[in-house]
């Protein structure tokens, strides 16, 4: 049966046909989908863990019991698991692991745009790199034969385009293999250093077995064409130069780009006359490459930052500009918003109104360093903003405390921040620290976490109660707040930064996108008593706009949150309940 597929959603086909039981991952722009199709396969087990190393740690238990696995992350998760990542790799397997991880060129959803394959080429473990849905469901079957086989863990490295791009796939059976049974092997699976170091040579030799594979694997192919340029790429640059080229060049293209073959891009280099490496971000092909002592170019003609596309391909190489319809620069740019009635909106106004220093975190309420709200100083990484305040107020000496706070969501917090916090009440920093609690993992689309009582499914599930979390961690104020009350959160951050020991605030309201919410009905201005005075667009709420002097509201956005209406001077903002 063929079908259109997702690239996400054709690794999720290839792990149920596959025989994957077990996946454990956390949700991360590119990488989110492939967990939640997976997740509609009722043979597979599926949950979302608190943070990648947990769930990394989660697939390699499933492993150890005899069941295929895998776990799945962006980029910047895997530096998250990358604790357990190194060392899997001396301990091998027993059932088969796939790690998958998206990477993110062009940082449309992320912090920084690091390479993975610098993971997979310091952990020792084999990476494969799909360029399109067949191959991404092909290699994800075949990464669990060579896991098996080489007893390792398997990288699989999708991004952006081949994650959210379709293509056809031809879907097949499921084949569950038989179980493995679980062998008691300390010097195998107890990594203590004598047992380590035994197991390195391990690791050295297997590498150097799937470089000899490397050599003839199928995944590694060359399509000979014009032999004046010949050139060597991967995932979804093979895609682009395959548009812009044809069959007018020579083409080696690498699905295992970790460990990488010798003798056959060797002998792909004699067969052409000029040798070009394209491959996005780091020249790590184009590095091998050189170490082989073959005269190649890449990053002296291709940049080593941001996403490739047909058209930056076609004039790096050729020089010539591709064509295409240009954009109108007349047309106004639409920055990034928080939605109409986003619960964080009224507690960043506040935090704004007060003048604080705001350290963030990672989650769509980043978007509070947009203007006009303009209320977050930094954002690091996931968790990074209850670490950073503390040592922010302990260097202040006394002068930060009073007027900084840290933001993280609930989800965030479940995933990195519980440990900050922990520092916070054992080194005791006066911190106060806000968790912005939307009921739901908001950023990457709506997905259940420890908080929220539901599974991944969306079936009863174990819920952590975060008043009494911070209590037992050692919090004596603890408080809650209601983000659509302006004066509540603003008392609630005078009085907390005021006190001399540390505070969390919870600001809780559910996500206003969520299907259960119901929300009240729109305000309209009374264009009589509004004065044009702008108050109301202090909030940036894109419901709200300027009309012939007046302020309006799109009845089709707004939510009846009712921040407007707190914030107009002259009460121009009226609720259309009664009107229903």
């Amino acid at each position: 049966m063929k079908e259109l597929m997702l690239g996400n959603k054709a690794v999720a086909r290839g792990l149920y046909e596959a025989g994957c039981c077990f996946i454990s991952s956390y949700p991360g722009t590119p990488s989110t989908e492939i967990t939640e199709e997976a997740a509609k396969y009722d043979e597979i087990y599926c949950e979302w863990a608190p943070n990648e190393k947990v769930a990394m740690e989660a697939a390699f238990g499933a492993s150890l019991a005899g069941k295929r696995s895998f776990c799945g992350m962006k980029h910047v998760g895997l530096n998250v698991a990358a604790d357990p990542l190194y060392t899997m790799s001396y301990t091998g397997v027993n059932a088969g692991i796939i790690i998958g991880v998206a990477d993110d060129a062009g940082m449309h959803s992320s912090q920084n745009e690091q390479d993975s394959r610098h993971h997979a080429i310091a952990s020792k473990v084999p990476m494969m790199e799909p360029s399109d849905s067949a191959e991404a469901l092909e290699f994800t079957k075949l990464a669990y034969e060579l896991s098996e086989e080489y007893d390792t863990p398997i990288l699989m490295k999708m991004c952006t385009r081949v994650s959210h791009s379709q293509s056809i796939v031809e879907a097949g059976e499921r084949v569950v293999p038989e179980r493995k049974a679980y062998e008691k092997n300390i010097p195998k699976y107890v990594m203590m250093p004598g047992n380590a170091i035994k197991r390195h040579p391990f690791v050295e030799d297997r590498m150097r077995r799937m470089a000899e594979w490397a050599e003839t694997a199928p995944v590694n192919r060359v399509e000979m064409g014009g032999t004046e340029i010949g050139i060597i790429t991967s995932s979804t640059s093979y895609q682009y130069v395959k548009e812009v080229f044809g069959d007018t060049v020579s083409v080696l293209k690498l699905g295992l780009v970790n460990p990488l073959p010798t003798k056959l891009i060797k002998d792909f280099a004699a067969k052409v006359g000029k040798l070009i490496v394209v491959e996005e971000l780091d020249p790590i092909i184009e590095n091998h490459c050189k170490a082989l002592g073959l005269e190649v170019h890449g990053k002296d003609m291709l940049p080593i930052e941001g996403e490739f596309s047909q058209n930056l391909i076609k004039k790096a190489i050729t020089g010539e500009a591709a064509g295409g319809t240009a954009l109108d620069e007349t047309i106004p740019m639409r920055p990034p918003v928080m939605c109409a009635g986003c619960p964080h909106r009224g507690l960043f106004f506040a935090l704004k109104k007060n003048k604080c220093t705001v350290l963030g975190d990672i989650g769509c309420y980043t978007l509070g360093a947009v203007a006009p709200l303009a209320s977050i100083d930094m954002t690091l990484c996931m968790g990074g903003s209850v670490s950073s305040i503390h040592g922010f107020n302990k260097a202040g000496e006394g002068e930060n405390e009073k007027k900084t706070v840290a933001v993280i969501g609930d989800s965030t917090f479940m995933h990195s921040g519980m440990t900050g916090l922990a520092n916070i009440a054992y080194n005791q920093s006066n911190s106060t620290v806000i968790i912005l609690d939307n009921s739901i993992t908001g950023m990457t689309g709506h997905q259940q976490n420890p908080t929220t009582g539901y599974n991944i499914k969306g079936d009863p599930a174990g819920k952590i109660d975060l008043e009494a979390l911070c209590r037992a961690m050692g919090f004596n104020r603890v408080r809650v707040v209601d983000p659509y009350n302006i004066q509540e959160c603003d008392e609630a951050i005078k009085e907390e930064l005021a006190a001399d020991e540390p505070s969390v605030i919870i600001s809780r309201r559910p996500c206003a996108l969520l299907k259960y919410v119901k929300h009240k009905k729109p305000f309209k201005v009374n264009t009589e008593k509004c004065i044009g005075c702008k108050s109301c667009m202090r909030i940036g709420c894109p419901a709200i706009s300027m009309k012939d002097g007046k302020a309006h509201v799109d009845e089709t956005l707004c939510v009846g949150c009712g921040l407007c209406e707190q914030l107009c001077p002259v009460g121009a903002f009226e609720s259309t309940e009664e009107e229903g």
